[in-house]
């Protein structure tokens, strides 16, 4: 049986856990495919994970910056970019090549409403059996919720970002 996992809560790590299970699965001879929502190409473990001939980065070509800061306009050009990219990433994981498909921050991203929840929903009914899923973000949806086999919420209980301290780079990105 394979599973879907979802990553989730207010705290760091969600996304370090997810990658974790992409480089476990790696070092067993899976082959995975990362798709990243939301984010930019700046984070220190992509130039880790190019390097592992199992682990295939979806392409990520463009950056929105946060949508709070984007115009409608904006915002409905991130969803369009951001939906298809979903929908390549469900074609790619569909060929029976991967074992591992991570989706990460795509719970936030259909949140917001630059993924439609549908198609990821009946992405995940419909999946190969041969794949795991892994989602990441925060307040899952209780379809979401419904379909996971595990669920993990990673709580915040102290950050330095409280006390001014901005994001460190080989540490939050």
């Amino acid at each position: 049986m394979h599973c879907i996992h979802i990553y989730t809560g207010n705290g760091k790590g969600k996304t370090s856990a997810a990658i974790g299970l992409a480089v476990r699965a790696a070092g067993h001879g899976l082959r995975v495919l990362i798709a990243r929502f939301l984010k930019d190409n700046q984070s220190g473990e992509l130039a880790v994970l190019t390097q592992l001939p199992q682990i295939t980065l979806m392409p990520n070509e463009t950056e929105f910056g946060f949508v709070f800061h984007m115009t409608e306009a904006e915002k409905q050009e991130a969803a369009a970019y951001y939906t298809r990219m979903f929908a390549d990433t469900a074609a790619a994981a569909k060929t029976g090549s991967y074992q591992v498909l991570i989706l990460d921050e795509i719970l936030d991203a259909c949140n917001l409403n630059l993924v439609p929840s549908d198609p990821v929903l009946e992405f995940l009914k419909n999946r190969p059996e041969s794949l795991e899923v892994i989602l990441t973000g925060r307040d899952p949806k209780p379809e979401f919720l419904a379909l996971a086999d595990y669920i993990s919420e990673i709580q915040n209980r102290r950050h330095p970002y409280d006390r001014g301290l901005a994001a460190r780079e080989g540490i939050e990105y």
